[in-house]
């Protein structure tokens, strides 16, 4: 677990985890974003540089992994988000940490991802020829240019796409879930082709605590540009859930 601003005894933690392909690194400038007195706790997958291993390809196995990082943080209050990647297993997480009576976050942010049940994709990209998966990265956005067209650094992160975007597409949610007790908020890029800002309202039927769907501008990866208004609507959204219990 990554904290790029320790916070001692921090009010509340925000555990983030991140896109497909990616790491904790796009997500390091959100500490200086966030309220002082709370701390950003990025969590990183494994086949990452700071976390060598091998990738998971299942959501739920990822999930347990990230289970374990966060069991020592468990008696203070926290709040989870993830985008894309990162919302499927933040979702995952969650009935983990249900199902096992543990502590269960403040609140739950899920940015561009479908909700269970326009899932899974029909156009999958985890087993394309190199080229093809090269070009449909690049249109996805969120992996630099010169990442993919710098042969070394292709080699090394060709694997970790393969294996996060099998983990992304070929997730199968469980029809029994019953709706989380969690204040669940979703966001979405208003020009994101893969999720779909007119389908993120039916995350409702998933919890009990719908807070409603945030739309931003911008593609799949709407918040790159500027980090700023998603991380601002992040924190209100936690800030409104105040004196909310952790619904054990």
């Amino acid at each position: 677990m990554i904290r790029p601003r320790p916070v001692p005894a921090p009010e509340l933690r925000l555990f983030v985890l991140h896109h497909a392909g990616g790491s904790h690194l796009t997500y390091r400038p959100w500490a200086r974003l966030l309220p002082a007195e709370w701390e950003l706790c990025l969590l990183e997958a494994p086949g990452r540089a700071s976390r060598p291993g091998r990738a998971h390809t299942t959501a739920d196995g990822l999930a347990e992994t990230f289970l374990d990082d966060l069991r020592p943080h468990l008696g203070a209050p926290y709040a989870l988000f993830g985008h894309s990647m990162g919302a499927l297993t933040a979702y995952e997480l969650t009935l983990a940490l249900r199902d096992r009576g543990l502590p269960l976050p403040r609140w739950l942010g899920l940015s561009a991802l479908n909700p269970p049940e326009h899932h899974p994709r029909a156009e999958q990209r985890f087993g394309l020829p190199a080229e093809e998966l090269r070009e449909a990265v690049a249109d996805l956005g969120g992996t630099p240019r010169e990442v993919l067209e710098h042969p070394e650094l292709w080699r090394l992160v060709e694997p970790v796409l393969r294996a996060d975007l099998r983990l992304a597409e070929c997730w199968r949610p469980r029809a029994d879930a019953a709706p989380l007790p969690v204040p669940l908020s979703a966001f979405a890029g208003d020009a994101d082709p893969y999720a779909l800002p007119h389908l993120m309202s039916t995350w409702a039927a998933r919890t009990t605590r719908f807070r409603g769907v945030r739309t931003l501008s911008g593609g799949h990866f709407y918040f790159l540009p500027d980090p700023a208004p998603l991380v601002a609507a992040i924190t209100a959204a936690i800030r409104a859930e105040d004196g909310v219990p952790s619904g054990r």
